[in-house]
């Protein structure tokens, strides 16, 4: 197994990129190679095309970013409230909610604002506490902006901001920056991103889609994708280096810290992934070859789960969607993914613990940690960007 404190390293805040680099593919890449701790080049994120294969497949997760921050102020009393929302409740008009504020409780209404923190004409009232998420909260909502006051997907975009990470928000604020600018609403979302949640029906196995759970889209990034520009794509299509789409809508819970003493040890969180039957075939003849890109860890997280699947059900048709709970650390065997392009991470995550395995030749997993750790003292020393809106990495096959 491979303890937690493995994956720790320390980051200067001035490293944490609170903003995008000015071009999407002007982004700098640090490139490696699996099992090779002896490759490592730097270039920028537009030299992709010269670093992959004609016949090469990317998987890209298509998953819209939602304006899922949430504001306001409660109506009693004035106080400051914030939040994010995680989806929507079973019953028409509700949410699923996540708040911080003090002394809340069952009866207590918000008034959102909107992105000039100007009331929305949108009210929350506190119904439930949701057990299964800590700080999460079942609300009733009213928007006196539409007929019978019946929130729909227009509500949340009145009264949403992007759901930057809060480690950005206390970057800027500490900076001295604004928390929210005026780019991010368009930065913080992949230029190929699509809904996709009302293709997601009810699995084979009578479990719920991602739409029927009330899930509509990300409330975070699937960030290697950030980097892609119209033009990259461009590129790549003419170099015959082909895509394909999956979708993972982003919880909460890819970003939970690991507080097991081993990585292996973390209750991984369930999320619900897709991929189009039409496209299982050429993903799975690409991975043959060993050329198959994930475009970040969540393309890699539905992949290997769907990997999964297949291994379990020889022979039988992979659903359009199912439920995973997959937990890729050092020693995992991949299934389908042979390479990814991916983001700096958080210390101590599932998300290093991940890309530490894909280092890893099969019978050493600890070399795959010691490759992780010297690939990000380099970044550190070389004054990489660090997360979400940061540079990248490419591991190559």
């Amino acid at each position: 197994m491979t303890p937690t404190s493995d994956l720790d390293y320390h980051l200067p805040e001035e490293l944490v990129a609170t903003r995008p680099a000015p071009t999407r593919d002007g982004a700098r890449l640090m490139v490696l190679r699996r099992g090779r701790p002896d490759v490592l080049e730097h270039r920028l994120v537009r030299d992709i095309p010269d670093l992959l294969e004609p016949g090469d497949l990317l998987a890209m997760n298509t998953s819209r970013v939602l304006p899922a921050r949430l504001h306001g102020v409660r109506a009693e009393t004035g106080g400051r409230v914030q939040g994010l929302f995680l989806m929507q409740g079973q019953q028409r008009g509700q949410w699923i909610v996540m708040l911080r504020a003090g002394h809340l409780r069952a009866g207590i209404t918000v008034d959102l604002h909107d992105a000039h923190d100007q009331p929305g004409g949108v009210e929350i009232r506190l119904l439930d506490r949701v057990e299964a998420e800590p700080g999460a909260w079942l609300v009733q909502v009213t928007d006196r902006h539409l007929p019978g006051g019946v929130p729909d997907l227009t509500t949340l975009e009145r009264v949403g901001l992007p759901p930057l990470p809060p480690y950005i928000l206390s970057a800027r604020r500490h900076r001295g920056e604004a928390e929210d600018q005026p780019d991010d609403i368009h930065r913080y979302q992949t230029v190929y991103a699509h809904s996709g949640h009302d293709e997601m029906p009810a699995t084979e196995e009578g479990g719920r889609s991602a739409a029927a759970c009330g899930v509509l889209g990300s409330i975070a990034a699937p960030t290697a994708g950030l980097h892609f520009t119209p033009q990259l794509l461009a590129q790549l299509d003419a170099r015959r280096i082909d895509r394909t789409e999956v979708n993972l809508h982003v919880g909460t819970g890819t970003f939970k810290p690991v507080e097991t003493a081993h990585v292996d040890e973390h209750p991984i969180h369930a999320e619900w992934c897709s991929i189009e039957p039409s496209f299982i075939d050429p993903i799975r003849e690409a991975a043959s070859r060993g050329r198959l890109f994930a475009i970040g860890t969540t393309s890699a997280r539905t992949l290997e789960s769907y990997a999964t699947w297949i291994a379990q059900h020889p022979g039988s048709p992979p659903p359009p969607s199912l439920e995973t709970r997959i937990l890729i650390t050092p020693g995992h065997r991949w299934g389908l993914v042979g390479g990814m392009l991916t983001n700096f991470h958080l210390p101590r995550s599932s998300l290093m613990a991940m890309v530490a395995s894909l280092l890893s030749p099969p019978d050493d997993p600890a070399a795959g940690v010691k490759h992780l750790r010297h690939a990000y003292q380099t970044a550190v020393a070389q004054h990489y960007r660090f997360y979400s809106y940061g540079d990248a990495m490419l591991i190559l096959p």
